[in-house]
């Protein structure tokens, strides 16, 4: 079955779940009418269709390569990207003076999330250049924002992200790259970085690298980072790429999944680059561009669980296997998707889709206003939501994927299926971009030095859905209260604890079970949208299921750190 992208999905949590309504009611987004962001959606939808889908399996099939030191693409991909580069999809939420389109961060969300279902090894390329635009929007000088932006936007040229070499992983502070300043206002750049997305290819005249590296005399740690630009082809005077410079490709990585993404070992000795931001002022200038990859990431996660789901859901309705007890009665098909564990698989699925899509959005409607306003208690809603929208989203998408390979039985063990590609796919989402263990520590450390303000903020919302819909869906409604009310507990219990390491402790069990609730209350939201529809009979399944995990998950988040360090070293090898 071809990949649909969900329009009408998108769009009725535009209206009805995510309040799209009050990003449309400021002065900046004023111009995404509900009549603009429609026909986005629908033209995405259909080059996401017709164009990115029919890559998904070449791209698996015939890897990008590297000869005689230039990255080749997988077969068809110079056409994906052209109707990416030309259908604008690029610039979405750029400057509009530099030729983006200015629209809202939760449209481009949907389209990116579109895209990554069709083709998520195609998909990394717009991702990582909608990173490093934003970088440079917030951080670089005027120069460097007339040169490359326009290129950036359009598709001309592409961006990638250097943070990791060998012996800095996680820890980006411990770093090797070097920079010295040519005393002309450009650096020399030296240093190998490794797991760069899409750090060589042959579909843009440029690739244009953003590398943290350490000036001379610069402290240790990441307090001495810095950030350049480092383009492959140094500008010439009229502003195309000219001669090469000194970066190059080492290596390519030969992965699990996305086969169709060049992950390249960058070596730089001596490269031109130009500082982006001050001096020492790297981490800063990067993480604008990893907390927009990290919401991207999330939705990576979601969109192949999508293409999983689709996948699983049209083999289910084919595949005859076994008698059910449905099978000859109105509206049943005799083939396995009567099987009632079959159906918990495919509507497991669907419920978890939603609930990741809903949060994701959600936390693009707070950096949208964030951006349109500058109010404090947005931006905390949008810092507070982004590792629950990465983490979840990409958990999300293994599981669904891994239940998609379930539902297909013995054939999903087959590559000609398809299915396991999907699971070989997104398996990295949940590494890349900060570890999904590191978002939760972030969720419930740096997130929560207000206190637990911001997260009590969005468990008041949950709790004013839920007495909303007493009157009309009132044991629906209970149960999200009563889930908001022990995760009102357990966070408090959290932001009380003064050792780091108990919060680190139950910090994976405690995002997910803040993704659970936030779940419910967002299902909770649609069912009273849809009474008596699809979206309400939905809604019961994930409240009445999948919500009561959150009893468990906040146990684990409240046990604390001793009997994870009771075991020591030498037991744990026994």
């Amino acid at each position: 079955m071809p990949y649909h992208a969900v329009v009408d999905d998108y769009a009725f949590m535009f209206d009805h779940i995510v309040g799209l309504d009050q990003v449309r009611a400021t002065d900046r987004f004023a111009d995404a009418t509900d009549d603009v962001t429609r026909a986005i959606l629908t033209e995405a939808g259909k080059m996401c269709d017709e164009v990115l889908a029919p890559l998904q399996r070449p791209g698996d099939l015939h890897p990008a390569r590297l000869e005689n030191g230039v990255v080749r693409t997988s077969p068809g991909y110079d056409q994906g990207w052209k109707a990416i580069a030309e259908g604008g999809w690029i610039g979405m939420s750029a400057d509009p003076e530099y030729g983006g389109m200015g629209l809202p961060m939760t449209v481009t969300s949907a389209v990116n999330e579109m895209m990554s279902g069709a083709c998520l090894s195609l998909q990394l390329a717009p991702l990582m250049s909608q990173g490093q635009i934003e970088a440079l929007e917030h951080h670089a000088s005027d120069a460097i924002k007339q040169l490359y932006l326009p290129k950036l936007i359009s598709g001309e040229w592409t961006g990638t992200m250097n943070l990791t070499e060998p012996q800095a992983g996680s820890d980006v502070g411990a770093l090797s790259s070097k920079a010295e300043d040519n005393g002309d206002g450009t650096y020399s750049v030296s240093g190998q970085k490794i797991y760069i997305s899409w750090g060589d290819h042959d579909l843009a005249d440029n690739v244009c690298h953003l590398v943290l590296a350490r000036l001379p005399g610069a402290p240790a740690g990441t307090k001495g980072i810095s950030l350049f630009l480092v383009p492959k082809y140094l500008p010439d005077d009229a502003g195309n790429a000219g001669k090469l410079n000194g970066v190059k490709v080492v290596s390519l990585e030969h992965k699990m999944g996305l086969h169709g993404s060049p992950t390249c070992v960058m070596q730089y000795d001596g490269a031109t680059g130009w500082l982006v931001g001050p001096e020492q002022g790297g981490m800063a200038a990067m993480f604008t561009m990893m907390n927009n990859a990290r919401l991207g990431v999330g939705g990576q996660g979601i969109g192949v669980a999508e293409g999983a789901y689709q996948h699983a859901l049209a083999y289910a309705m084919d595949r005859k296997q076994g008698r059910t007890a449905l099978e000859g009665k109105d509206g049943h098909t005799g083939t396995i998707v009567d099987h009632a564990d079959v159906r918990r698989m495919l509507t497991t699925m669907k419920a978890d889709i939603f609930a990741a899509r809903a949060i994701a959005l959600s936390c693009a409607v707070a950096i949208d206003m964030t951006n349109a306003t500058g109010d404090a208690d947005w931006k905390a809603r949008a810092a507070f939501l982004t590792p629950i929208a990465k983490a979840f989203g990409t958990d999300v998408g293994m599981e669904v994927a891994h239940t998609g390979v379930q539902v297909h039985g013995g054939m999903g063990f087959v590559e000609e299926t398809g299915a396991a590609q999907f699971s070989r796919d997104v398996r990295v989402t949940a590494i890349y971009e900060g570890t999904n263990g590191i978002q939760a520590m972030d969720l419930v450390a740096r997130k929560m030095m207000d206190g637990g303000d911001a997260a009590g903020r969005l468990l008041d919302e949950v709790e004013a859905t839920a007495e909303a819909a007493k009157a009309t869906l009132p044991d629906l409604a209970e149960a999200v209260w009563n889930a908001a009310e022990s995760l009102r507990e357990a966070t408090d219990w959290l932001a009380e604890q003064k050792d780091l390491n108990a919060r680190f402790a139950g910090a994976v069990p405690y995002l997910r079970a803040f993704a659970r609730v936030l779940g419910g209350h967002l299902h909770l939201r649609a069912a009273l949208a849809d009474k008596g529809g699809a979206r309400e009979k939905l809604a019961r399944f994930y409240i009445q299921r999948l919500l009561p995990e959150h009893v468990g998950l906040l146990a684990h988040a409240q046990a604390g750190a001793q009997d994870l360090y009771a075991l020591t070293a030498d037991d744990l090898a026994a």
